[in-house]
């Protein structure tokens, strides 16, 4: 399903590339259809508006649709479910210690590296 709305997607996006290039310039340079040729006047206008918003409607559809279907592929993940199960009243062996702030956390790590640390001889 997913595959042939990419496809659909793609022939949407290029056709409308080329309806907004065949469209006439109006001091932008940014149409290549500025001078005569395939259509000409009023009714280029209104065929050419009117394809260009048939085709952006298009386009935003086929973009919502596969958000929807990659959304519903993809599994909910939560940090609650790749946190390491301890005792209680036990904090895990490799993570930070629990309470307070990151800075309280990392002072509580550093007190706890001096305290298994050696001291130097000579102090």
């Amino acid at each position: 399903m997913q595959t042939v709305l990419v496809v659909i997607h793609l022939m949407v996006v290029i056709a409308l590339v080329a309806v907004v290039l065949l469209q006439r310039s109006e001091g932008g340079a940014l149409g290549i259809g500025g001078s005569g040729g395939f259509m000409t006047g009023r009714g280029q206008a209104n065929a050419l508006t009117r394809a260009t918003a048939v085709l952006a409607t298009i386009f935003f559809a086929t973009s919502l649709m596969l958000t929807i279907l990659a959304n519903l592929q993809r599994t909910p993940k939560s940090i609650f479910d790749t946190a390491p199960a301890s005792a209680p009243g036990q904090a895990p062996a490799n993570t930070a210690p629990a309470g307070g702030n990151l800075f309280d956390q990392l002072k509580q790590l550093e007190d706890k590296r001096q305290e298994t640390t050696p001291a130097a001889p000579g102090k």
